[in-house]
């Protein structure tokens, strides 16, 4: 028996149901905020990844070579191929861009709870705003979006201008190096490595930066910096906004690629895989050969999401049964149609079962069954029977549909 690749999953109707009811929410918020739903292939160069992430990454993608010999990969993440649809489509189009998406994405990476080989992102891109507002609204959205889905969340709100002031003096290698201590957490590590950089004058500045929560604690730390306006607008305009949020100066999304605010955010009941968002300002547009134009955009991890929200019940449809017998088919087809086109799921019977039997299963699966024997179909009518009450009554069709639209509104 073939079974399905390592770190994919295969979705039933329920699952699906419930995802979909989520995403919904989250696409929705995007709506309101007037970011516009985009859509990219699912392999793309391979080069479009390598030019942001390095060589490095490939190690992590699903790389082929197509008939052509040219090398492509399963996109692993979605921004670089929406900045190469700007360059590619939409260089010219008035700013700023507000664009987002719902896509499936692929890394070669061991699965485990909450992060597969195949998973999901939300997203938005603001393409063309380079201002303390146009952070602060990415941010905004971010938190609808993960609020209007019911999850548990804490959001940290950074500035990377901090940090690149302390590491100004170290070669790009050494800050990455410096990065992923403090991106861990790591402190002895990070101690150890500065002291063989013989830098060991930063440690206490960097910690004390990772533990500061005010914008005027980190200006002390990390002296001012050019960006001292900027920042203190995008905090002042989240207090006013209403999020709920705390200054994290410590985050580090890799100073080669964000360029100012960053944030992340955590579910509160996920384990050690609890990142469930991640973004920030940051320029690409140039590497792909395009203009030096600023962005702003983030990632939600849909996945881990949906395992933080445990058991999702989506909104059930209320269900006809169209059980009928041969001389009353031609009118079931009919019938069947209409409630269909007033948005009312409709099952007909597809085994030729008799009407005992199709009632039997209508029982189990629908709310209402709609009977249309020879009687009915000659009268117009159809019997409308309550599967939950057990109440029926002879009704034209009309009136049927309206009693189990009734029924769901309720």
């Amino acid at each position: 028996m073939i079974q399905k690749p390592r770190g994919t999953r295969d979705f039933l109707p329920d699952e699906m149901e419930a995802r979909r009811s989520v995403e919904a929410k989250m696409r929705e918020a995007g709506r309101r905020f007037g970011y516009r739903e985009v859509s990219t292939p699912e392999f793309e160069d391979t080069e479009l990844f390598t030019l942001r992430s390095g060589e490095g990454i490939m190690q992590e993608m699903y790389v082929f070579e197509d008939k052509g010999g040219r090398s492509m990969a399963l996109r692993p993440e979605i921004t670089a191929a929406v900045i190469r649809m700007y360059i590619n489509e939409a260089k010219v189009a008035p700013k700023p861009l507000r664009w987002c998406y719902f896509a499936d994405c692929f890394r070669y990476e061991r699965p485990q709870k909450g992060r597969y080989r195949q998973f999901w992102q939300f997203g938005a891109e603001l393409i063309g705003a380079d201002t303390a507002i146009a952070d602060a609204e990415v941010i905004m959205l971010a938190a609808d979006a993960l609020n209007a889905t019911g999850v548990t969340w804490d959001l940290r709100v950074g500035h990377l201008a901090f940090m690149k002031n302390l590491l100004k003096d170290l070669e790009m290698v050494a800050q990455r190096r410096v990065m992923a201590h403090l991106d861990k957490k790591d402190f002895e590590g990070l101690e150890t490595t500065l002291a063989d950089m013989g830098k060991e004058d930063l440690a206490g500045s960097l910690s004390a930066l990772a533990e500061c929560r005010t914008p005027g604690e980190a200006f002390e730390i990390a002296g001012t910096i050019p960006e001292k306006e900027r920042v203190e607008q995008m905090t002042g305009i989240l207090d006013e906004s209403g999020v709920l949020y705390s200054l994290n100066f410590g985050i580090a999304r890799g100073l080669d690629y964000y360029t100012g605010m960053v944030f992340e955010g955590f579910a509160q009941n996920l384990g050690a895989e609890n990142q469930i968002v991640g973004g920030g300002a940051y320029r690409l547009a140039h590497l792909f050969g395009g203009d030096d134009v600023a962005s702003c955009g983030f990632a939600i991890g849909f996945d881990r999401v949906m395992v933080s929200l445990g058991d999702v019940q989506p909104a059930k449809d209320t269900i006809a049964g169209i059980v009928y017998t041969n001389e009353g088919r031609s009118f079931a087809l009919a019938v069947a149609r209409a409630f269909r086109a007033e948005g009312i799921r409709a099952e007909m019977d597809l085994m030729e079962r008799g009407l005992g039997a199709q009632m039997a299963h209508a029982s189990k699966s629908a709310d209402f069954a709609v009977v249309i024997g020879k009687r009915e179909a000659d009268a117009g009518q159809v019997t409308l029977k309550n599967l939950h009450s057990g109440e029926q009554k002879a009704l034209v069709p009309a009136a049927a549909i309206a009693e189990v639209k009734a029924y769901g509104a309720r």
